[in-house]
């Protein structure tokens, strides 16, 4: 616990070092070890993960985001729109692949409006978390519960056993964002363009190749390389009337050519003395002239999963790697004026990247980065109902009993790629394999801990407040403890943990396991005080300038108000 909400290493990294110290310390026995790759709530959230894929390429999201254009710009019914939508694709969605589906229309919709997307990106955060509560497959702490719930009881919650609840929190929820929360949200300036939160023009540097240059007639590769690798890139190429943007490195260099320089001011310095080359001073330019038919500029943003995070730019090799070039960083709304090949990337970074236009898709795929415009999010495209049809007869399969909830989205996964509608390589692009790896190791781990008689020592000292409270005091406790860990550590780890402490204090206390495993589920997914409890809370931090200690003015009234209304909910549809 003291690893996840240190935050050094990533949580899949510290998931699989608890699993090998408990493996190593004989609680857990070795031939059980990897037991949870094939655990039913691991292949239940891989497949949903898929499933959403399927149906973000079908183009029925594009279809319903152009509703959020049409909502109009008064702030309450705008804001009541984004969360009601991302709210209802969330229940069935991946929550942060519905957050990542709708961020582009909203930083497009806000820019274009002329207001800042701090007013929108953290509703639409929060609205994710809240439709997760609502169905199985919302959100993994759900379907780990519902695991749990099978282990302890011989049934696993069903499909729609949540719903119950979690449709009267994420309405309340929703209530008080678009009518109150809003407005407790800081002002944040983060610009609206590209020139706005970047000021590009403060990292390039134009140079002219005269007639005495050493470069003259050499290559572009040629000329970059007194600086070192990888310290300066070449933005664009200016020569005569024709202006090329990201130019080969086998380019043959001309006298009177004009450069586009990205770099620090040392090594271009370097540069210029080696090579003779005339300064012209910092460019004068917008964030256009640097793209062509075949260049594009794509702001993203840096995902906790991604490759980049905690890397340097230098590390990362970008250019060479994935073929971009990094023309700026911004990191909580705000311009990073350092050397750039020195800066260590974060997760919530928003990059500003050139490179091929065809191509860029890809790279940023392989980067673990989503794209904040410029993004095919198929708005005039004719829908495809086919991955709806199928995920809907694989929900009624589950729901009927007629097959398992794991092998019901198995199946509808190969039926997905049987009928074109999700690639071999979407498919297998889309599964968030650090999350699975979480949970694989925690099953084990929350395995030791049981039988090391941790859950145990911990149960009898929450079941003592039982002699001095009343029964339904012990949902309040269950629920408050598990929000507090999900704002500190991953919410599928606050679950596994969580779980086995609340059906043995129900146990101990001689009531229903139900109430209390919902109360765990519920909590696990509220994480509104901080952005490092949820994937869907760091995203937004970087394109909307978000500081940490933002969340909390909305998530704390919100937590508060969550606590008020579950708990009499869950005793009324979960009696103790």
């Amino acid at each position: 616990m003291g690893l996840f909400v240190w935050g050094r290493w990533r949580y899949d990294i510290v998931a699989l070092m608890a699993l090998l110290a408990v493996v190593i310390g004989g609680l857990v026995p070795a031939a059980d070890a990897f037991a949870g790759f094939g655990h039913p709530a691991v292949i239940t959230v891989a497949a949903v993960l898929a499933i959403s894929r399927a149906i973000h390429n079908s183009g029925l999201i594009g279809w319903l985001a152009r509703g959020l254009e049409r909502s109009g710009k008064e702030p309450t019914t705008q804001t009541g729109a984004v969360v009601a939508l991302v709210a209802a694709l969330s229940a069935f969605m991946n929550n942060v692949g519905a957050l990542a589906l709708l961020l582009p229309v909203l930083i497009r919709a806000t820019r274009n409006a002329g207001r800042q997307p701090a007013a929108l990106l953290m509703p639409l955060s929060f609205g994710s978390l809240l439709g997760g509560l609502i169905t199985l497959i919302g959100t993994p702490p759900n379907i780990i519960i519902a695991t749990y719930r099978a282990q302890s009881a011989g049934e696993p919650l069903g499909m729609f056993d949540f719903a119950p609840v979690g449709i009267i929190i994420a309405i309340v929820g929703a209530i008080f964002i678009a009518v109150v929360g809003w407005r407790l949200i800081p002002a944040r300036q983060t610009g609206g363009s590209e020139s706005d939160m970047f000021q590009i023009a403060d990292y390039i540097t134009e140079v002219v190749v005269t007639e005495d240059s050493k470069v003259a007639g050499a290559t572009i590769s040629a000329l970059l390389e007194p600086a070192g690798q990888g310290e300066i890139i070449v933005v664009a190429l200016q020569r005569g009337d024709n202006r090329r943007s990201r130019p080969s490195r086998f380019e043959l260099l001309q006298a009177d050519d004009h450069l586009l320089l990205e770099g620090s001011a040392e090594a271009i310095e370097t540069v210029i003395h080696e090579a003779r080359l005339k300064l012209e001073g910092t460019a004068t330019l917008n964030p256009e002239e640097l793209e062509s038919e075949d260049v594009s500029l794509v702001e993203a943003v840096i995902t906790p999963a991604s490759q980049l995070a905690r890397r340097t730019v230098a590390q990362a090799m970008l250019d060479r790697r994935y073929g971009v070039n990094l023309l700026a960083l911004a990191r909580q709304g705000r311009p990073v004026r350092e050397n750039l090949r020195r800066v260590r990337l974060l997760a919530g970074d928003v990059l500003l990247l050139q490179g091929n236009a065809d191509a860029m898709p890809e790279s940023l795929s392989a980067m673990g980065c989503l794209p904040l415009a410029e993004r095919d999010l198929g708005l005039h495209r004719t829908p495809s109902p086919l991955p709806l049809i199928i995920f809907a007869v694989a929900i009624a399969l589950g729901v009927f009993g007629l097959l398992s909830i794991p092998v019901a989205f198995t199946g509808a996964v190969v039926a997905l790629v049987l009928t074109r509608s999700l690639t071999l390589r979407d498919l297998y692009a889309s599964v968030d394999r650090p999350v699975i790896v979480l949970l694989a190791a925690m099953v084990p781990v929350g395995m030791a801990v049981e039988a090391s008689g941790a859950t145990d020592l911990i149960v009898g000292g929450i079941a003592r407040l039982s002699d001095i409270l009343p029964a339904w005091s012990i949902v309040v406790v269950v629920l408050v403890a598990a929000m507090i860990l999900s704002d500190i550590m991953n919410n599928a780890a606050t679950a596994v943990l969580m779980a086995p402490l609340a059906i043995g204090v129900a146990e101990h206390i001689h009531v229903s396991a139900d109430p209390l495993l919902m109360a765990v589920a519920i909590g696990s997914s509220c994480a509104f005080l901080t952005p490092i409890g949820h994937q869907s809370n760091v995203l937004v931090m970087g394109p909307a300038g978000y500081r940490f200690g933002d969340y909390w003015r909305m998530g704390l009234p919100l937590e508060i108000l969550i606590v008020v209304v579950a708990v009499p909910a869950i005793l009324w549809f979960w009696p103790l």
